[in-house]
């Protein structure tokens, strides 16, 4: 008993509308000013940024430099990394990061914006502080990242994993 072959083009038994090239989108406008939440309004506003530099090691003496404004961090290569608890994320050796301690004044919502993708743990007394949210910021706004996390009064340990770049913009504020 033989096997006959048959050939069928989908192209006679599909709609024309399956193989059409997809319609392009229409280009989405941005508004002349980005809808920020109140807490980040200033990332918009800034137009020169203050510069810190993350620490390559969890030693790091200055505390405070996040806040209410646009910060540039330099950052660090993998191989010079030493973080003070490894990573939620493993590290890329191709990519880029740092720590910045921060310290909470009052008990809220610490809320860490970034403008380019890159993993955010939160670390206090050597653990990791779990997120509450996180996700893409507003459109058009430049804000690439946001994680949230409810934080008490103290001294923190923000860490930056797998930046693609060598320079990233932060901002980190308190909601109450």
């Amino acid at each position: 008993m033989g096997f006959r072959i048959i050939a069928i083009s989908l192209a006679a038994i599909l709609p024309a509308t399956v193989f059409a090239a997809p319609a392009e989108k229409a280009a989405t406008a941005c508004p002349a000013a980005p809808v920020l939440p109140p807490e980040l309004a200033d990332w918009a506003r800034n137009t020169s940024s203050k510069t810190i530099y993350a620490y390559g090691d969890d030693l790091g003496a200055d505390w405070s430099p996040l806040g209410a404004a646009r910060t540039a961090l330099p950052l660090h290569k993998f191989e010079s990394l030493r973080y003070g608890i490894t990573p939620d994320r493993k590290p890329d050796v191709y990519k880029f990061g740092g720590m910045i301690p921060i310290e909470v004044k009052k008990a809220g919502r610490l809320i860490v914006a970034l403008d380019a993708g890159a993993w955010i743990d939160l670390v206090r007394d050597g653990a990791v502080v779990k997120s509450v949210t996180h996700g893409h910021g507003p459109a058009c706004s430049g804000i690439r990242k946001m994680v949230e996390f409810d934080a008490t009064q103290g001294r923190y340990q923000l860490q930056i994993v797998n930046a693609p770049t060598a320079s990233i913009h932060a901002m980190a504020v308190l909601r109450d």
